[in-house]
C-alpha cells in the first residue's frame, strides 16, 4: 500500500521530532502517540504521513545514508586531489554529525529495528558511503590494502559518530576544528609504515 503524499515541510517536521524522540527515549520508548503530540497531532493522524512507527524509522535512515552519500560523492568528485577529497570527506561528516547529533544517535542505535528490506537498503547505501573514503585512501596510500583502509574508515566513522556524547563545552566551532584534527591523525597513523 503507497503512503499519502504529504507538504516535504509537515513530514520533515515529523521525521525531526522523531529523531529527538527516539535519540533521547530509544524507538520502543516512543509512541505513536509522542510523536503525534510532539508535531501537534493525534497520534492516529500520523498515520496519513507514514504508515507506522518503523516506516518512520526506516525512512529516516534512509534518508541519512542517502545523503552521506550523495554529498560525500559530490564533494569527492569535486576535489582537486585525493588529499582534498579526504578533507572534503571529513568536514562533510563532521558537520553533519555536529549539525544533527539527533540522527547520528538513531543512526547508530536503531537500524535493527528497521524492517528487513529496508535494512538492507541502509546497509547497502553505508557500505557505498564508506567505500567513497576507501577509494580516496587508497589513492592517497597505494601500498595499503583495502583491508585496512576500510577498518581506518570505520574506526574513523566511530569517533566522528561520538559527537552527540563528546561535545561537552566546546563551541562547535573548536569541535569541529578538533574532530578534524583528530580523524586526520588517525587516518595518517594508519598507513605509517
Amino acid at each position: 500500500m503507497a503512503e499519502a503524499t504529504a507538504p516535504p515541510t509537515r513530514r520533515l517536521e515529523i521525521l525531526s521530532a522523531a529523531a529527538e524522540l527516539f535519540a533521547r527515549r530509544g524507538y520502543h520508548g516512543v509512541s505513536i502517540g509522542d510523536l503525534g503530540r510532539a508535531v501537534g497531532l493525534t497520534g492516529p493522524a500520523l498515520y496519513r504521513h507514514f504508515r507506522g512507527k518503523e516506516a518512520l524509522l526506516a525512512e529516516m535512515l534512509l534518508d541519512i545514508s542517502e545523503r552521506l552519500l550523495t554529498e560525500g560523492g559530490r564533494r569527492v568528485e569535486a576535489a582537486e586531489s585525493p588529499a582534498a577529497a579526504l578533507d572534503a570527506l571529513l568536514r562533510w561528516h563532521i558537520d553533519f554529525a555536529l549539525d544533527n547529533p539527533a540522527l547520528i544517535t538513531v543512526h547508530v542505535r536503531e537500524l535493527g529495528n528497521v524492517p528487513q528490506p529496508q535494512r538492507r537498503e541502509i546497509r547497502r547505501l553505508q557500505r557505498a558511503y564508506a567505500e567513497e573514503w576507501v577509494t580516496v585512501l587508497r589513492l592517497i596510500h597505494p601500498e595499503a590494502p583495502d583491508d585496512r583502509a576500510r577498518s581506518a574508515t570505520h574506526a574513523v566513522f566511530g569517533l566522528l559518530n561520538s559527537t552527540p556524547h563528546s561535545t561537552g563545552d566546546l563551541s562547535r566551532g573548536a569541535m569541529a576544528g578538533l574532530l578534524h584534527a583528530m580523524a586526520s591523525d588517525a587516518l595518517t597513523g594508519a598507513f605509517r609504515p
